[in-house]
């Protein structure tokens, strides 16, 4: 039986063009992942890969980062280069995983903005993306400032569709 005969409905396996490693792709969901599928049959993924692009501030919490010891930039220069660089993603100049190498102020720069997989119910602030269905309904850069408290703290929420836990 061929390797793709057993995946669930709606992956199929594919070649990274840049690494030469597999991965899947659902092509139901749009959801790729590195790791096989395995689920009920449905399409849906047990897991999904989020990444990131990091622009820090000189008024973030700490104002450092790999990239540089000291932040300098203001919050409206930091969020000026964010629109650039959504521009260049929609534009097709740029690749969202070459920015983040280049510019996130995470260390997860080194792996092109990947946080890693997310299940179902994780606690992560994200527009864009149902985190009970784990399906993307669209993508957004999301507003951190939305969620913090006047002390720069997040805002935790409680979740009805999760038994009211609390959420960031």
């Amino acid at each position: 039986m061929a390797d793709e005969e057993n995946l669930p409905s709606g992956w199929e396996k594919r070649m990274s063009r840049n690494s030469g490693k597999v991965y899947y792709f659902n092509h139901i969901t749009n959801a790729s992942q590195w790791e096989r599928p395995v689920g009920d049959g449905r399409g849906e993924p047990d897991k999904v890969r989020c990444s990131h692009l990091l622009v820090k501030h000189n008024q973030s919490r700490r104002p450092s980062s790999w990239r540089e010891q000291n932040i300098t930039r203001s919050k409206d220069e930091a969020l000026d280069l964010i629109q650039k660089y959504i521009e260049q993603i929609k534009s097709g100049q740029e690749k969202f995983e070459s920015l983040a190498s280049q510019f996130s102020d995470c260390s997860s720069a080194k792996n092109g903005g990947d946080l890693g997989l997310f299940g179902r119910g994780y606690n992560l602030v994200g527009e864009g993306f149902d985190l009970v269905t784990l399906r993307r309904t669209r993508a957004y850069v999301a507003d951190v400032r939305t969620y913090l408290t006047p002390n720069g703290n997040c805002t935790l929420c409680t979740n009805p569709l999760q038994g009211n836990r609390l959420q960031k």
